[in-house]
Order: structure tokens, then C-alpha cells, then sequence
């Protein structure tokens, strides 16, 4: 007997879903039984126009495999795109369970040459369009409850380890990243009484923005190391479980994947510290942070960087 698909019956809509990670979370979602919303607006890696359409692309893979799915090619950092998201899922397949959300490009700069254009343009797509889509969906999700028809509903954010530690060259993509964390834990907060539970994920995968980054390490094909550790599916079963029923409990957490790992990433806690009971003079505060550095665990490298940090 086959075990029971896991995501059988849900609904999920995926951003960004037309190449590397967003695709590869499509296919897995509809190999569980998802019927899924395949967004993606089909621009190039720095969000210029693209001619190709590949949320239709990926939409007729998932059902050419026998699975159930709609193309959608709004603009997700817009209100109307945002809402019209979740209008295609509820006037396709009548609810919505999981977002994840996915979407993204890169425009990257050293800041001393980091544009104001540059800027917006990443923290739009990133981190503006993780809110509007959460922000539509939640709304939905909101209403179910008060109608009396609470949901079991999922949202999956995607952060970066650029957002955890930073990345040099990449100021723009990395604040908007480390935003995605703090709006993921105020999601899981406020959002928890309508039943629903929001995460997010640090992927490591090779996709268009890292494929520079992260070459091919899979070994000859039928050799016994036969395992692309950077390939984007190896990430996508951590999402669907994450947007299923099956993480009943599960919220307000960051995941680092990347190969065959996983990591419950703990975030800011309070370290050392020092209460003088007074207010300091700048030298004895300055002698006192000297003394809780000399105790404190050292932060994670920034990502390209050449030198230390205290």
C-alpha cells in the first residue's frame, strides 16, 4: 500500500514559481496531491521583462505528471497582483491553505555604488512582495474563522543566510531578507488565533541567482555518491511539510536547508550583559562592552567578507 500523499486535497500557491526553487516546490506540492496556483511574472535575474512565460511552463509540467494546477503571471508587489493571487486560487479550486512565498531577483552593488533605484527595485519584490500576498491571504484566512470555518492554513517565507549573517555585495538583498525574518515571527504571532502558521526557510540551492555560487557537486550518475547537493529539490521537501497539515504545532520558525540538512536556526538571544543600575560614562561603557565581547559566542562570518569582527 502507497503511504497517503501528504498534501492531498490542500490548495497552495507558489510565487516565483516558474524556475529553480519555486518550480521545484510546485512539482513537490502536486507530487503530494496539492492543487497549486503557479505565480510567476517571468522577468529576467535583475526583474527586467522577460518574453518567456514560465508559470505556464511549469503549470502543463505538473499536469502532463498527472497533477492539478492554474498559471498565474500577476505582479505580486502590487496590491491588485497580491490580490488577484488569491482570487485565482479561491475562483479555481474554492479555498486556499499554503503561500509560499518565493519570489525574488538580485541587483547587486558594493553600497558605495548601490543605487536608490537598485535598492527599492530588490526590496520590492522581496520583501514587499512576501507582505502583500501574506497580507491578502491572511484576510481570507481571517474571514473563514469568523464565518466559523477555520482553516488549517500555512505560510512559507523565504529568507536567505545573506539575511542571517549578511553577504557582501548584496546590501540591498540582505536587508530585505532579514526583514522577511522579522515579518515571518510578527505573522506567526498575530496571525495564530486564525489558525494560521507561518515559517520561513534559508535555503542553499543552485538556482539563477546563485548558479555562479554553487556549481554542480553531484557525482557520476549511478555511482554510489550520486547526490547534487545543490540542486533546489532537495529543499522542496522541507516546504511541503512545512505547508501541510502535518506541522500541526510548527510556527514562528526559520529553517536553514541546503542538500540533506536541516537547521532550526535560533536567532537573536540575549548574550552577556551588565546592569550598572546608573547611567555610564562613555568609558566605562566602553570598557564594559570590551568585557561582555571577551564573553559573548563570535557572530556567524558575513558571507565574502575578508575581515574579522569583534
Amino acid at each position: 500500500m502507497s503511504a497517503p500523499l501528504l498534501c492531498e486535497g490542500r490548495v497552495v500557491v507558489v510565487t516565483g514559481a516558474g524556475r529553480g526553487l519555486g518550480r521545484a516546490h510546485a512539482l513537490a506540492f502536486a507530487a503530494q496531491g496539492a492543487r497549486v496556483v503557479v505565480n510567476d511574472l517571468g522577468v529576467g535575474l535583475d526583474g527586467t521583462p522577460d518574453p518567456d512565460s514560465p508559470a505556464a511552463r511549469v503549470t502543463e509540467e505538473i499536469r502532463a505528471a498527472g497533477g492539478t494546477a492554474v498559471a498565474h503571471d500577476g505582479d505580486i508587489a502590487t496590491t491588485e497582483g497580491a490580490a488577484s493571487l488569491v482570487r485565482t486560487a479561491l475562483d479555481a479550486y474554492g479555498r486556499l491553505d499554503t503561500l509560499v512565498n518565493n519570489a525574488g531577483f538580485l541587483r547587486d552593488r558594493m553600497l558605495v555604488n548601490l543605487d536608490e533605484d537598485d535598492w527599492d527595485a530588490v526590496l520590492r519584490v522581496h520583501l514587499r512582495g512576501h507582505f502583500l500576498p501574506l497580507r491578502h491571504a491572511a484576510a481570507h484566512w481571517r474571514a473563514e474563522t469568523k464565518a466559523g470555518r477555520p482553516p488549517r492554513a500555512r505560510v512559507v517565507n523565504t529568507s536567505s543566510g545573506a539575511g542571517l549573517s549578511g553577504s557582501v555585495g548584496q546590501g540591498n538583498y540582505s536587508a530585505a531578507k532579514a526583514g522577511i525574518l522579522g515579518l515571518t515571527l510578527v505573522a506567526a504571532a498575530e496571525l495564530a488565533r486564525y489558525g494560521v502558521q507561518v515559517n520561513a526557510i534559508a535555503p542553499a540551492a543552485r538556482t539563477r541567482m546563485t548558479e555562479r555560487t554553487f556549481a554542480q557537486t553531484m557525482a557520476a550518475p549511478g555511482s554510489p555518491g550520486a547526490f547534487d547537493a545543490m540542486a533546489p529539490e532537495n529543499v522542496s521537501p522541507l516546504v511541503v511539510w512545512l505547508g501541510s497539515a502535518a506541522c500541526a504545532g510548527v510556527t514562528g520558525r526559520v529553517f536553514e536547508a541546503e542538500g540533506g540538512r536541516i537547521t532550526v536556526m535560533e536567532g537573536w538571544r540575549p548574550g552577556p550583559t551588565a546592569d550598572k543600575g546608573a547611567r555610564w560614562t562613555p568609558a566605562q561603557a566602553g570598557e564594559t562592552v570590551r568585557g561582555l565581547l571577551a564573553e559573548a559566542v563570535r557572530p556567524a562570518a558575513v558571507y565574502g567578507a575578508t575581515g574579522g569582527v569583534l
